[in-house]
């Protein structure tokens, strides 16, 4: 089924604008990565900007405060672990100072951890609601503990070829990948099970991208069989129809889809495009209404979009792109126009902040749950009282061939950082009593829960015991 571009519901959103900020504002000198990988080339999080940059000898990237403008010197520091290109970068969901990459070397590395892993190449995902849970993909998918280095789960055999995309749904309990295939799964990474398939999502040969909304249905980007760009949106309970269609244009570039799951927007940005769409996404038929188009004169190489916690609530600002030229990073405002100086609630609902809702072994044990979310009422600041210890556990040692993480202590060398290990921008409050509190709450916690557990244990084996002797 086909949707008009025409046909737009009135919408608070139908008149957001997109600005890009002034040059001044803007990092240049930035030598954008070249590599062919169809993926965002930049993460975004509300302290540090990352964009994966040409570097010899191997793989790099940049990180610089969000706040910093301005030329880059040649001289600044970058992160250089990995011996080929980088291919994605994600900053971790529950702190806003822990990055994970991925690379053509073989190798996933995040935080203090470094797991290695066979892969071709690359993408990650981190578990929206669950501490220290990264996802890598190539044709095999791999569920990390990057708080242990180990892994926790490896579904080999769902997939027949490369996954060009792999995305959460809202409470962690399920992905959805496209495939070189040209296929659609659903899968439930614990169980090892796809769930549902849905064969020939887009008829192109091109790569493919897919999303999870909010509401659990699924929005994929690829190319119909005349090459034409498509847009398509799907309901989960049954896959055997799209619920809207549309087809764009004759570009080349992938659409790479950004989800912003608090106004149900989903925003298009085409590599090599000049031009970024963005949709309304509501439950009323054509399902997926267009809005409008932000035009620039110079194509984008890549994007990163800033999460909800970063954006100005003071100027009614929804949403907020890094869009990546040749050698500069520029960002660019999308905005609702609104002449009240106050807090506009219908524009800001509560939002996903950076506690996470459940610790890893209680996201392996079984257990879902939703983000936790926080008002934007003011603008957003993380309490450091409140978020809990991140990717801070001792890795566990071991050999590379058995994929367990490795440590070691690497000094560093001038013009760069440690080769990843350590890399951690601002660690330094690790070490303060406030934290040092929490953490000794939390193991007091623990133990509580651990003994409640044995005694359950124990009281069981008791009437086990009573049903074997014939008693019960």
């Amino acid at each position: 089924m086909s949707f008009r571009r025409g046909v737009v519901r009135q919408s608070k959103f139908r008149h957001v604008f997109a600005q890009a900020w002034r040059a001044e504002h803007c990092l240049d000198d930035v030598r954008v990565s070249r590599v062919t990988w169809d993926g965002p080339l930049c993460a975004v999080n509300t302290k540090f900007i990352a964009v994966i940059i040409e570097a010899g000898g191997g793989g790099a990237f940049l990180v610089v405060p969000i706040s910093k403008s301005g030329r880059i010197d040649q001289s600044c520091p970058t992160v250089c672990g990995h011996a080929a290109p980088v291919l994605d970068v994600q900053w971790c969901p529950h702190d806003d100072n822990i990055i994970a990459s991925a690379s053509e070397d073989c190798t996933v590395k995040a935080g203090l951890g470094r797991v290695e892993v066979c892969l071709r190449r690359s993408s990650i995902s981190a578990d929206p609601v669950s501490l220290n849970l990264l996802l890598s993909c190539d044709n095999v998918i791999c569920v990390w503990n990057v708080g242990t280095g180990e892994l926790v789960y490896q579904l080999s055999d769902t997939h027949p070829d490369l996954i060009y995309s792999v995305g959460w749904n809202k409470d962690g309990s399920a992905v959805c990948t496209v495939c070189k295939d040209k296929a659609l799964r659903i899968i439930d990474p614990r169980r090892g099970a796809v769930l549902k398939v849905r064969e020939k999502v887009h008829d192109g040969t091109r790569p493919m991208r897919a999303v999870f909304l909010a509401d659990g249905k699924i929005l994929t980007t690829g190319f119909s069989r005349m090459s034409e760009r498509q847009l398509a949106l799907w309901d989960t309970k049954d896959l055997s129809e799209p619920m809207a269609v549309q087809e764009m244009d004759t570009s080349n570039g992938v659409l790479l889809p950004f989800y912003d799951p608090d106004t149900n927007m989903v925003y298009l940005c085409g590599k090599g495009d000049c031009t970024i769409r963005y949709f309304e996404v509501t439950d009323e038929s054509p399902y997926v209404h267009f809005l409008s188009l932000y035009s620039s004169k110079e194509p984008q190489r890549g994007a990163g979009f800033l999460c909800k916690r970063g954006v100005d609530v003071n100027k009614c600002e929804i949403a907020r792109f890094y869009k990546l030229h040749e050698r500069k990073v520029e960002p660019i405002s999308m905005t609702v126009p609104r002449k009240s100086d106050l807090f506009q609630g219908d524009l800001y609902p509560d939002t996903a902040g950076l506690e996470p809702a459940l610790l890893a072994d209680e996201w392996i044990a079984g257990q879902d749950a939703p983000p936790l979310l926080v008002s934007l009422s003011g603008g957003y600041a993380a309490p450091p009282s409140k978020q809990r210890d991140t990717i801070r556990t001792k890795p566990k040692l071991g050999s590379q061939d058995s994929g367990a993480a490795t440590t070691t202590s690497v000094a560093p060398r001038s013009g760069n950082l440690s080769a990843w290990n350590g890399f951690l921008i601002c660690c330094s409050s690790v070490f303060q009593d406030e934290m040092l509190s929490e953490l000794l709450a939390e193991m007091k916690a623990l133990r509580a829960v651990v003994l409640a557990q044995n005694q359950r244990i124990e009281l069981l084996e008791r009437q086990l015991a009573r049903i074997e002797d014939g008693d019960v």
